[in-house]
């Protein structure tokens, strides 16, 4: 939390408010956008985790099925523009190239 000293009063960015009614609809608009957002991200972070820890795991072909799942998540959020469009081909690309990497499944 920053606070700012002025004078003798304490200001914080958590208790100012906008004086202009566009200002302050504003304001309520990107606290309703950035917990979506921060959501969205956690969402990321969760399907990047899991396609990770399916390929440590060994199971080639349920990695591919959460491989898949996870390449969905990735570019439904970059079409979002939560992330850049390259970041999340950078995080495809690199998660395709562990599974490649992986022993065949067994017939």
């Amino acid at each position: 939390m920053a606070v700012i000293l002025e004078g003798f009063r304490i200001y914080s960015p958590e208790t100012r408010m906008a004086n202009i009614a566009s200002a302050r609809k504003r304001a309520r608009q990107s606290v309703k956008l950035n917990a979506t957002n921060s959501s969205l991200r956690s969402t990321l972070r969760t399907a990047i985790k899991s396609a990770r820890k399916a390929i440590v795991a060994g199971d080639k072909t349920a990695a591919e099925a959460v491989y898949r799942a996870a390449t969905s998540t990735i570019d439904r959020i970059a079409d979002k523009k939560i992330i850049h469009k390259n970041k999340a081909s950078r995080h495809k690309s690199r998660l395709a190239a562990a599974l490649k990497a992986m022993a065949p499944a067994a017939a």
